[in-house]
């Protein structure tokens, strides 16, 4: 009985201090566009789309964003900015340097108004990317 009683404290205390983890985010491009500053201190036009077929993970339990393109973009994020939600877009900003400690803001846009359409931005000081986004399904 005595076992019976440490066995069921023992329980009760491993239950009671577990905490859920975050899982990771995973979403998945289906395309890619970049634009760049102009000497004058303007934005270029957008690029065309172009396929770009990478996984992407927002994992916030270890303060990284992940691009699994042909080079692997690591993303460390700094400092979570204000989400900005209303009837048109929600925006989740992330401070970040990337894994050549450069700075950059990171943006993932929900486009309410557009079918929820999900879309990435990396924006450097002289040069911004784009990726189309949309969550990746789990299989099984």
């Amino acid at each position: 009985m005595k076992h019976l009683k440490i066995l069921i404290v023992l329980l009760t205390f491993g239950l009671g201090i577990a905490k859920t983890e975050a899982q990771p985010i995973r979403f998945k491009s289906s395309s890619v566009s970049f634009t760049d500053k102009k000497p004058n201190g303007s934005w270029n036009e957008w690029s065309d789309f172009v396929k770009a077929n990478v996984l992407i993970t927002l994992d916030a339990k270890k303060d990284l964003i992940l691009i699994n393109s042909n080079e692997v973009q690591s993303f460390k994020i700094k400092a979570y900015g204000e989400i900005e939600d209303n009837e048109e877009v929600n925006i989740v900003p992330f401070e970040c340097v990337d894994n050549k400690f450069s700075k950059c803001t990171i943006l993932i846009i929900t486009k309410k108004k557009e079918s929820n359409r999900m879309q990435i931005y990396i924006n450097y000081n002289e040069v911004k990317f784009v990726y189309n986004i949309y969550n990746e399904t789990k299989n099984g």
